[in-house]
């Protein structure tokens, strides 16, 4: 034997030594990794191919669930979801396009032109901000007295519509003017010294105001209910109004129901006048009931806020949507002044009149809307 095979054969046996050392030496490590609950991370036991661990960070993915046809689940959950969105946002734009076409549209019109008033108005203690509704009988340009005055609360402690009605022949001391029938405020100093005589005859604040003449009225509310507003008349009346209204359940357009809410041709005078027109405001609020009525309702809404004068703000009428739907099963309505509470009196500055007890109408006031 040659000395190159001698050697070619002592380094093959080296070469397959080292192998079965190194073999061994794995199985070695093996058993002990077994012995002590391990799993062997590069080789397996009596193999020489590598087995990759796999890392406890690798998440298993999620199995889609299968039909029993094979076919995947739909996920009819979010499928809804997405619809219920796309449906909102739809609606949402359809209100704000309505909004804004109907408030163009009336303030186009300018058979009915309103000027904006000052107007400085409070958030009640209550945390409230309640709307002063003034309705006023002016024609080409007179001295207007306010024909009606009401205070309307959305965002009270009861969270549904409140309605107070005050009786314009009240005797109230209207502020820099003296005492004076509180319809006569309006003509002194418009929304604003209304709601200071308010404020300093029977404690309540007002932080909105909204004017309304007789033609705005008739409009606004052809405009929102075109199929009339729903009034069970008390009787037959003719007497000094432009429509004759007879007794009993009728649909009244804006016209009919305007005569409806003034009349006080009988025993009861400015009394059953009030009533009435409390009377017509909640009818007006249960017209919301009506679906149709509701998609109408933000154009009509825009319409309303252009035909008349106010500082209503939009942000604060959809705040308050779900109040105002609450109405719809009727408004809570107090008549100031209350029962027992008032007395006839006559003066040659004023008038006849009605001389009321005012703190007896504060405290029924604020027993009223802290219910």
């Amino acid at each position: 034997m040659s000395r190159m095979d001698r050697y070619k054969d002592i380094h093959e046996e080296s070469q397959q030594a080292s192998k079965q050392s190194l073999f061994q030496r794995k199985r070695r490590e093996g058993e002990r990794r077994s012995q002590n609950n391990q799993e062997p991370s590069f080789y397996e036991e009596n193999t020489e191919q590598p087995v990759y661990n796999i890392s406890k960070k690798n998440k298993k993915k999620k199995q889609v669930p299968y039909n029993k046809g094979g076919k995947p689940k739909k996920r009819k959950k979010h499928r809804f979801l997405r619809f219920i969105i796309k449906l909102l946002l739809l609606l949402l734009i359809y209100s704000g396009f309505s909004f804004f076409l109907g408030q163009f549209v009336a303030k186009m019109d300018t058979d009915t032109p309103q000027q904006m008033e000052t107007f400085n108005g409070f958030t009640s203690s209550s945390g409230a901000n309640n709307i002063l509704l003034i309705g006023n009988d002016s024609r080409d340009g007179e001295t207007a007295r306010a024909d009606t005055i009401m205070v309307l609360q959305l965002d009270g402690p009861a969270k549904k519509p409140k309605l107070i009605s005050f009786m314009r022949d009240t005797l109230v001391t209207i502020p820099d003017v003296g005492e004076n029938k509180i319809n006569a405020a309006y003509a002194y100093g418009g929304a604003e010294l209304v709601r200071t005589t308010l404020s300093q005859n029977f404690g309540i604040e007002a932080k909105y105001y909204m004017t309304v003449d007789f033609k705005t009225f008739e409009k606004t509310i052809d405009t929102l209910f075109p199929s009339g507003v729903y009034i069970d008349a008390e009787k037959d009346m003719s007497k000094y109004i432009e429509v004759a209204i007879e007794k009993g359940p009728q649909k009244m357009d804006g016209l009919t129901l305007l005569q409806y809410a003034r009349f006080r041709m009988d025993k009861e005078g400015d009394f059953g006048r009030v009533r009435r027109q409390q009377q017509v405001m909640n009818g007006v609020f249960s017209e919301m009931k009506n679906p149709l009525a509701i998609l109408k309702l933000p154009y009509a809404a825009g319409k309303v806020l252009g035909y008349t004068s106010t500082d209503l703000s939009t942000a604060f009428l959809l705040r308050n949507t779900f109040s105002i739907a609450k109405g719809a099963g009727g408004v809570d309505r107090l008549s100031i002044p209350v029962e027992n509470s008032w007395n006839y009196g006559e003066s040659y500055a004023v008038g006849s009149y009605i001389m009321v007890d005012s703190e007896m109408n504060r405290q029924a006031i604020h027993d009223f809307l802290a219910k």
